[in-house]
């Protein structure tokens, strides 16, 4: 026998797989896998807690900002109800002022009635009519009087009928009834006439 045909066989013994894993290797990687898992397990834990804590906060916070909300809106509720009180009460001061002032002009209006019957008294009830002007000019209640001529205004006069003119066409002829405003709010509009075109081929 050769000394090639003697060494094929010891070749081939040393090929050959076997099929037995490394009892050792697989708990080592078994091991490491228990470990890694448990770590990831911890990590999430930690990150739950972590983020649970964050929600616990935000919603302390979330009540904090509640009251708080809830408080002002009482507050706010409260103000307004001082307010309008005080609103109500300012009102009711400035009506039993002008009632005041107005009774005394009243006052004077039955005093100049209680004159004998045919004594003259025009000068009483112009003063008295002074009076009243003066509480009407103290509350900021001014006359609506337009001049003959004015162009008429829906908002400030009230046109009554047309009537023969000198005045141009569409414009106030004569006041009928003066009107009131206060404070840029039309209290009652002036009464008047409009003046109409004339028909100048009758002439």
């Amino acid at each position: 026998m050769s000394e090639e045909q003697a060494a094929a066989p010891e070749e081939s013994d040393a090929a050959e797989p076997t099929d037995e894993p490394d009892a050792e290797l697989v708990d080592r990687v078994a091991e490491a896998e228990a470990e890694e898992t448990a770590r990831e397990v911890a990590e999430l834990r930690a990150r739950v807690e972590e983020l649970e804590a964050e929600l616990a906060d935000e919603r302390e916070r979330a009540d904090e900002l509640e009251s708080k909300l809830k408080r002002k809106q009482a507050d706010f509720q409260n103000f307004k109800k001082r307010q309008q009180q005080k609103t109500e009460e300012a009102r009711q001061r400035a009506t039993e002022d002008l009632v005041e002032r107005l009774v005394d002009v009243r006052d004077n209006l039955v005093r100049a009635l209680e004159q004998e019957e045919g004594a003259d008294i025009r000068d009483g009830v112009e003063t008295t009519l002074r009076g009243f002007d003066d509480v009407l000019d103290a509350e900021g209640v001014e006359p609506i009087e337009p001049d003959p001529g004015t162009e008429l205004d829906p908002v400030h006069h009230e046109a009554l009928m047309r009537v023969d003119s000198d005045q141009p066409a569409g414009t106030v002829a004569e006041v009928h009834r003066p009107g009131y405003e206060m404070a840029g709010k039309v209290l009652r509009p002036a009464q008047v006439t409009v003046s109409d075109e004339r028909d100048d081929g009758d002439d």
